[in-house]
């Protein structure tokens, strides 16, 4: 296991799951400017460190995923060319989520408001206890909120839904977020961590290749139905077939064994 921490968040490896943690629990994880700065360095040690197969974010802490911006900033960093520069580090920070090849998973403990929404709706996946609760309010601050941001949004739930998080500003709680499609599962709080753990197991056992295949494929048809480069897609698939693990899962399967993958 190894630990490094930069600002205020926190990584460590543990087996094959890198864990990203937003620690400011005091301010209810909010996020500083600096602590924005610091995602795209994190996410990306992580996708290019080989012991990693999944990558986990989540908040340090019961009481919240993140509460969003820390607003005690906005004074600073939300008028003329300073609210610019502040989209910029935002939007750098969930273009490196969306630009991992590894999987990713939000583990949601909470809280989850503002552009930390935005950031779990990056990840490829959200794992939220039955406690934890959802909410855009841009409209309630008259924050414009950035189309290049409502993007992600649209690959997670319909148009009316997204419409609604960001007209109303409401507040949506688990069942709610599970039934629009902002959560992949709701378990307990007291085994949040065990089933996300479980999930990223399960994930982490499986082929890297076909994984960053099937990543990469659903994310172009979702981005740009109308312009995909298959053959940019068909050659990822095409390296399964020629990869190692392609012979190794053949093998394990003959001699009914479980495969050992190496992503390679």
């Amino acid at each position: 296991m190894t630990l490094s921490t930069v600002g205020r968040l926190r990584s460590r490896i543990d087996g094959a799951i890198a864990w990203i943690t937003i620690d400011n629990e005091p301010r209810l994880n909010a996020f500083t400017r600096d602590m924005w700065g610091a995602v795209p360095e994190h996410f990306a040690a992580a996708d290019h460190n080989p012991d990693v197969r999944v990558i986990v974010v989540t908040g340090s802490g019961s009481k919240a995923f993140s509460a969003g911006a820390d607003i005690s900033e906005f004074g600073n960093n939300r008028t003329g060319a300073a609210a610019r520069a502040y989209d910029e580090i935002n939007h750098a920070a969930y273009e490196a989520i969306l630009k991992t090849e590894k999987p990713t998973i939000a583990m949601v403990n909470g809280y989850c408001f503002g552009g930390a929404c935005e950031l779990a709706i990056c990840c490829d996946m959200r794992v939220g206890s039955d406690g934890a609760s959802f909410s855009v309010p841009s409209a309630k601050l008259s924050l414009g909120y950035n189309p290049r941001w409502i993007k992600p949004m649209l690959a997670v739930m319909t148009a009316a839904k997204v419409k609604e998080m960001l007209f109303t500003g409401r507040r949506y709680l688990a069942p709610e977020a599970l039934a629009m499609g902002l959560l992949n599962a709701m378990v307990p709080a007291e085994k949040l961590v065990e089933e996300t753990v479980q999930l990223a197991n399960e994930i982490a056992t499986n082929a890297p290749l076909s994984i960053r295949a099937a990543k990469a494929s659903v994310d172009a048809l979702v981005a740009n139905p109308e312009s995909v480069d298959l053959p940019a897609l068909d050659a990822k698939v095409l390296a399964c077939f020629d990869s190692d693990d392609f012979k190794e899962g053949a093998r394990a399967f003959m001699e009914k064994r479980k495969p050992v993958f190496q992503g390679r």
